[in-house]
């Protein structure tokens, strides 16, 4: 709230009239709330290349890296008072936002993270509408690295509706995602970017998915994930931008909590069948299917946690390459010292997946430094 305040408070009237509209609407907001929070948050990364295939390894040779990625962010989480209704949201500011400036619905450094509006059916089961998570197996724990090869079936964010609902041992979510994000053409899915297309590519759309878990014990949970929907052709070639593409992806999943460890385990196996356009224009294959497989380690004590992240991925027998199994390794360790977290990791992967989620080949290697602040 302090730099909100800051930024707001200036001398002159127009500034003045919109700070008091801001803090009226708020004001009007927060008193129809059981409860109401607004809280901000500020990151940065500091990234030193140590094998980039190019020119970015000697360059942070002689520079020693580079303190890059800042951003600032919006929390707003609301409870209607005496009413199932709730909100959360979540805006992002900066080159640090996980946006994809060239393909979002912003074209700029600034993203709707997530927005979406609950109903609470009882204490077990609500229904989300606007932007929210992809329910589709299991997200990886480290901060910058990402995704790794999970790449498009990690962290994303889609636009649409998600019923999610726990019975007994049992939780399941029923989801249809319209988009991945905004407008008419952004394929911006936040932190996992560049994996669905472009605007002037493809977009995913008319997306189904489902998911189911199941609790045997406070220690093992096993789970599925299936997920169908469309791509739409954005080469402007058919000013109507037919959905004539499809996709689909099947994943099994192990969830592990053994007191202070814990483990992760998934696989899948996905599809894609590009626009027919976006394939004659570009000369890409239209067929492209995928192995995959993940797993995470963590290890927790007192304010440190220790984790790792390892994928793998391989073309399909669908998919005319070359390319053999490829991989990406991430160890990290957190450290919360009250008000936010310090990351130290490091990636380093011989492969990974293009915009088309066709698999191919490549040294990376980096180590990053980074800390959050929430107030």
């Amino acid at each position: 709230m302090l730099i909100w305040k800051s930024v707001l408070a200036s001398n002159t009237s127009s500034t003045k009239k919109i700070s008091r509209y801001f803090y009226l609407s708020l004001a009007l907001l927060f008193s129809q709330s059981t409860w109401a929070e607004l809280s901000t948050g500020v990151w940065f990364n500091y990234r030193y290349v140590t094998d980039s295939g190019g020119t970015s390894d000697e360059r942070d040779a002689d520079t020693f890296g580079d303190i890059q990625s800042e951003a600032l962010i919006l929390y707003l989480d609301d409870q209607v008072k005496d009413s199932p209704w709730k909100l959360s949201g979540e805006v992002r500011f900066g080159p640090g936002s996980f946006t994809d400036r060239a393909n979002n619905s912003t074209g700029d450094n600034f993203t709707l993270h997530k927005a979406w509006l609950a109903y609470q059916f009882d204490e077990n089961s609500e229904l989300k509408i606007g932007k929210s998570q992809v329910p589709f197996g299991w997200k990886t724990v480290n901060f910058w690295p990402g995704d790794l090869l999970q790449a498009g079936y990690g962290d994303q964010m889609d636009v649409g509706v998600k019923f999610t609902s726990t019975r007994s041992s049992l939780t399941y979510d029923l989801a249809y995602y319209h988009a991945d994000d905004w407008g008419e053409t952004s394929t911006d899915t936040v932190d996992d970017n560049g994996h669905w297309g472009s605007s002037t590519t493809y977009r995913k759309v008319q997306t189904l998915v489902a998911n189911a878990l199941y609790q045997f014990n406070d220690q093992h949970g096993l789970g599925v994930s299936l997920q169908s929907g469309k791509l739409q052709d954005l080469t402007g070639i058919n000013p109507e931008n037919p959905v004539d593409g499809s996709h689909s992806g099947a994943l099994l999943y192990y969830l592990g909590n053994f007191n202070k460890f814990n483990v992760k385990a998934e696989v899948m196996q996905v599809e894609r069948s590009l626009p027919a356009d976006y394939v004659s224009s570009s000369g890409v294959m239209e067929d492209i299917d995928n192995n995959r497989a993940a797993v995470e380690f963590g290890y927790r004590e007192g304010n440190w946690y220790w984790y790792l992240d390892a994928t793998m991925a391989e073309p399909g027998d669908q998919t005319n390459s070359d390319v053999d199994t490829v991989t990406a390794i991430a160890p990290g360790v957190s450290y919360d010292y009250g008000p936010g977290w310090f990351y130290f990791e490091a990636l380093s992967q011989d492969g990974y997946v293009d915009r088309n989620g066709e698999i191919g080949e490549g040294d990376f290697s980096a180590l990053y430094v980074s800390v959050d602040y929430y107030f």
